[in-house]
């Protein structure tokens, strides 16, 4: 069991009265972590970027590790960048794709995945369908399976989406797309660092995340998981000296492991703060971060469904910890900047970052909350008083 005590004195932003519900967006970092950003950019003024980069060089490989444990992979298997996009943009780009192929998305797909596969499936002749879901939200495994035959050549998924509490059943529909050769990207940036996301359980052959999120690493920082038996498949286009060997004046050798997907330049600090978030995360254990996101996120979400004139968004019979909603009568832009007032962060979802599941439900924007493990019950209250002050009009944003 995660002390919530200990883990709100680890975080400097814990430190005043603020209620911090925006996890989904960019968390608060441990004290490790901001200690070890600020620390190595210390080092970099004293003796330059190479040379702090070299007195860190072990740990920086260690890194690979961290990771591996926390993705249920190899440490050949992982491959670091600056953001979640560009780690997703690297697997995706390297799927080979040709006229008459079928990418397969679902309903909760993001736009940030959503509009490169639409162009680059413009681009090549490919088509882009959309695999149905439940009633509850989830992929819906007889839809998939009617859909996908030897022409598909991706599904892509979402673990938990941008707009909502939905968890996707991912392990049963990536045996689903295995059975026709389809290879299954997951875009796991709301997922790492909340619940247990490990390729050794899930089969998938792409997984990519985001430091700043639930892993409460720096902004700039991303992984990426490929599938050893998968690396030898797959087009590998942006490559430097980091990806591959000037061999001969003709010549070049490719990496043939994941970190052929990496770019030489990189943030030495955010990279070390990302590795020291990955380490207090194993530290405090999945299972047990996972078990106190449950709790108080369930705590704030059947609070709000107990408020006259909120309704709650969320989908799934299993559940993230992100809370979506919305106030009768009252934008949930206005929502959030009353919630700001009184010192409770939240941010909002838009239709257009989850276009699909947002139209479907005929949702234009709502309020996006995401408690972490540092929040406690006491917070959870305060904002629930705060919402009900809300909807009785007894705060205003004018």
């Amino acid at each position: 069991m995660i002390d919530f005590t200990s883990a709100a004195t680890d975080t400097p932003g814990c430190a005043g009265d603020q209620v911090f519900l925006d996890s989904a967006g960019s968390s608060l970092p441990p004290r490790p972590v901001l200690d070890t950003v600020v620390a190595h950019l210390h080092r970099e003024a004293e003796v330059g970027g190479y040379r702090a980069a070299q007195e860190r060089a072990e740990e920086l490989e260690d890194g690979y590790t961290v990771f591996a444990d926390v993705l249920g992979c190899s440490p050949e298997e992982v491959a670091f960048s600056d953001s979640a996009t560009r780690s997703w943009l690297s697997a995706f780009q390297a799927i080979p794709l040709t006229e008459g192929d079928r990418v397969l998305i679902t309903e909760i797909e993001y736009a940030g995945n959503a509009i490169p596969i639409l162009r680059r499936a413009q681009a090549v002749g490919a088509s882009v369908e959309v695999v149905p879901s439940t009633a509850s939200g989830e992929v819906s495994l007889p839809a998939l399976r009617e859909l996908l035959d030897e022409r598909v050549k991706l599904l892509s998924l979402v673990h938990a989406p941008t707009n909502g509490g939905l968890l996707t059943s991912v392990k049963e529909a990536t045996a689903a797309a295995h059975e026709v050769g389809a290879l299954v990207l997951l875009d796991a940036c709301q997922s790492v660092g909340q619940v247990e996301c490990r390729a050794d359980e899930l089969g998938v052959d792409f997984i990519t995340g985001t430091g700043r999120k639930w892993v409460r690493g720096p902004r700039g920082t991303g992984f990426l998981y490929v599938k050893r038996a998968v690396l030898e498949t797959l087009v590998k286009e942006n490559v430097d000296l980091r990806g591959g060997s000037w061999t001969a004046r003709d010549r070049v050798r490719l990496r043939e492991d994941a970190k052929v997907f990496e770019l030489w330049e990189y943030g030495v600090a955010d990279r070390l703060g990302l590795v020291a978030a990955g380490r207090y995360m194993l530290k405090l254990g999945i299972p047990e971060i996972y078990s106190a996101v449950q709790s108080i996120g369930a705590r704030l979400r059947e609070g709000l469904a107990r408020i006259d004139g909120v309704r709650v968004h969320d989908l799934g019979e299993r559940r993230s910890g992100i809370v979506t909603f919305s106030v009768e009568g009252t934008p949930a832009t206005e929502v959030v900047e009353l919630l700001g007032r009184r010192n409770v962060t939240t941010t909002v979802s838009s239709r257009p970052s989850t276009l699909i599941d947002m139209s479907r439900r005929g949702l234009e924007e709502i309020v996006r909350a995401s408690p972490h493990y540092f929040v406690s019950p006491q917070q959870v209250d305060t904002t629930l008083e705060v919402v009900q002050d809300i909807r009785g009009g007894r705060t205003s944003a004018r």
